[in-house]
């Protein structure tokens, strides 16, 4: 089970740091992703960091201003985000993928397995 919290309502250039706490004691064997779903639009993939936490990878559009990152002693992924624009409104989302693909940091939501249930960030311009 993942929670995602930490959203809000920011100002252009604000910064905000999302955090997904999983349940769980394998938390630590699996990758752990982000996504973001704006109004209308389709879910999109935004960041991933491996089990272990040394390989991430990003989105182009929040390249140099988002941060993945996790703690496996906490069971938790964290998603620093700096230099916010208003584009970035939408609901984020934490996911784990597949047992069968445990290692998957794709933009495939299929491969996924579990959803946190969303946390909401607002960017006014």
């Amino acid at each position: 089970q993942l929670q995602a919290s930490g959203g809000g309502l920011v100002q252009a250039g604000d910064s905000l740091r999302l955090t997904c706490a999983a349940s769980g004691r394998t938390f630590n064997n699996y990758a752990v992703v982000w996504f973001r779903q704006a109004p209308g639009k389709e879910r999109e993939f935004i960041a991933g960091v491996s089990a272990k936490g040394r390989i991430t990878n990003y989105a182009d559009s929040v390249k140099g201003r988002f941060t993945i990152s996790r703690d496996n002693a906490k069971s938790t992924s964290y998603l620093q985000m700096n230099s916010l624009k208003p584009e970035d409104t939408a609901v984020y989302f934490c996911a784990v993928p597949h047992p069968a693909s445990h290692y998957y940091t794709g933009p495939d939501v299929s491969e996924y397995r579990w959803w946190g249930q969303g946390t909401l960030v607002t960017v006014s311009s």
